[in-house]
């Protein structure tokens, strides 16, 4: 810019500039009558009380009361764009879904990145994974493909996610991040080792959204034409090229510019600079996850590239920002359970639980009509169902269909065409102990052939960083499991914790948060 200021700085500089000499548009209310003095309260005489008959204060005030929606209880801070996915590589021979019917079709699409475990106002360079949804507006409903930018989780298990998102959130009695929760949850789920090792690496803190990947994480199941079905795991590779923060530097901008993840991705759209991914797909066939060496829906686990390679989809571009950030960004949904025919969920634990809990979680945060909401709904599809009602219904609300099924008056019938795809499963129906299921032999492959000897250091810094503010017993713990992983991983923690641990002079004192059980009496419950 002429002056030095981006584009996300000046935007009101430019909001104004594009309506030239056009007009202030007439000030209204709500309802949308005019308003003929927006500064001065109706009042009895100068000084005197307010009247009630001020429609103009209380109209505004009142919709200032309920501005707030309920933050999203993970994946609160993000960036929004939207743009076009487009087929570049014919894999039909995979899946049916008409969102890959020929090379060269475009679908729009919206992504959302953001942080996971941070607040709405938290920074966006803090070691945390980032969120990478994207949604497909398809002429067969809308693909909802909701990944992170890392290809494995902590958990394989969907009863642990609560647990597991309340040892990363506050700490109930301090409200403070407790390094004890965090770590007392992580040693004792083992399988959480291959993230961890993840998120304490060079990725950990990724420059902005542009220069990471996306994955779906999850194994899925595709469908072709024939009914032949296979599993399958989707990747996204940024265009731009890896780039990871330092630790140093991520610090730096969050103190000066905590909202650098979303400024970046907003200028870079604005002068024309558009951010692209190559899409890509794993295909395993249901003999070889047979015959797989272990679960092939583990969430902890990935599918190595050299016996599943890469295979090239498509490309997906982001060329606009959102016009307004609540309306297209705040507002927006993704669930798992949008699929179009072609593309099903796997026996994948954790998807199954994501399956349920994301779009009850949104007709909670935004109402059982979220799905009208402008930047959710399948606007390249007709919706013809018997829902009815329910608040803030904004459609016509299918009109005078009928409301039931079946029925005798034309109202929309089910397609068997488009049915779920057949599986045979057999087993007793229990609660299956997952925890021990090899959590160190992908995590060692991480260590020892994925990481640079550089790479080794830094990870092993940042998380003795991390793990030297757990109390001791905890750090044992984990230590003993980065151990298990190769001895050299643990070791060079536990060399570096006892250095820190010697520095600050730490004892083995186990803390614990206890209830104040003591008699209160009536004029200390006056002050409460």
């Amino acid at each position: 810019m002429a002056d030095g200021r981006d584009d996300a700085s000046d935007q009101l500089k430019q909001w104004r500039s594009q309506r030239v000499s056009q007009k202030p548009d007439v000030l209204t209310t709500g309802a949308g009558n005019p308003v003929g003095d927006k500064l001065n309260i109706l009042t009895l005489g100068p000084r005197g009380p307010l009247l009630v008959q001020d429609v103009v204060f209380t109209d505004e005030m009142a919709h200032f009361d309920r501005e707030r929606i309920p933050e999203r209880v993970v994946h609160a801070k993000g960036a929004g764009a939207f743009g076009y996915f487009e087929v570049t590589h014919d894999i039909t021979q995979y899946c049916k879904a008409k969102v890959f019917e020929h090379i060269g079709k475009r679908t729009p699409i919206a992504i959302r990145f953001s942080t996971v475990a941070g607040e709405s106002g938290s920074a966006d360079t803090v070691r945390d994974p980032r969120g990478f949804a994207m949604k497909f507006y398809t002429e067969e409903g809308n693909w909802d493909l909701v990944g992170n930018n890392t290809p494995i989780f902590f958990i394989r298990d969907a009863m642990l996610f609560p647990s597991f998102i309340h040892s990363q959130k506050r700490n109930p009695q301090t409200h403070l991040k407790d390094p004890d929760m965090m770590w007392d949850f992580w040693s004792l789920r083992p399988e959480s080792l291959h993230q961890v090792s993840f998120l304490f690496s060079d990725r950990g803190i990724p420059d902005g959204y542009r220069h990471m990947n996306g994955y779906g994480s999850h194994t899925f199941k595709l469908v072709n034409a024939s009914g032949r079905a296979v599993y399958c795991k989707f990747h996204v590779k940024t265009d731009q090229g890896i780039k990871n923060l330092s630790v140093e530097e991520a610090g730096r901008l969050a103190s000066t510019d905590p909202d650098y993840g979303i400024r970046d991705l907003y200028n870079a759209i604005a002068k024309g600079d558009y951010p692209s991914w190559s899409f890509y797909i794993q295909v395993m066939t249901f003999e070889e996850a047979e015959k797989f060496p272990f679960n092939p829906f583990d969430l902890t686990k990935i599918w190595p590239h050299g016996d599943y390679p890469l295979i090239p989809v498509g490309k997906l571009v982001l060329n606009r920002n959102p016009v307004n950030y609540f309306a297209e960004v705040e507002q927006m949904a993704y669930d798992p359970s949008n699929m179009p025919p072609g593309i099903e969920p796997s026996p994948d634990k954790m998807l199954q639980g994501r399956l349920f809990s994301y779009p009850d979680t949104h007709r909670h945060r935004l109402g059982p009509n979220y799905l009208q909401i402008p930047v959710n709904c399948p606007f390249r599809t007709r919706v013809a169902n018997y829902q009815r009602d329910g608040p803030m219904c904004v459609s016509d609300n299918q009109g005078g269909a009928p409301n039931y099924y079946p029925n005798s008056f034309t109202g929309p019938e089910d397609q068997p065409f488009v049915k779920e795809s057949r599986m045979s499963v057999s087993g007793d129906v229990q609660r299956f102990n997952s925890a021990n299921e090899d959590n160190v032999t992908q995590v060692r492959e991480f260590y020892t052939k994925v990481l640079k000897e550089d790479e080794r250091q830094r990870l092993c810094k940042n998380i003795a960083d991390h793990l030297k503010d757990a109390q001791l017993f905890i750090q044992k713990r984990a230590v003993k499991n980065f151990t298990d992983v190769h001895p050299d991983y643990g070791a060079r923690i536990q060399v570096l914790l006892d250095k820190y641990n010697a520095e600050s002079g730490k004892k083995d004192v186990i803390r614990t948060y206890t209830q104040n059980t003591s008699p209160v009496s009536a004029k200390e419950r006056s002050n409460l």
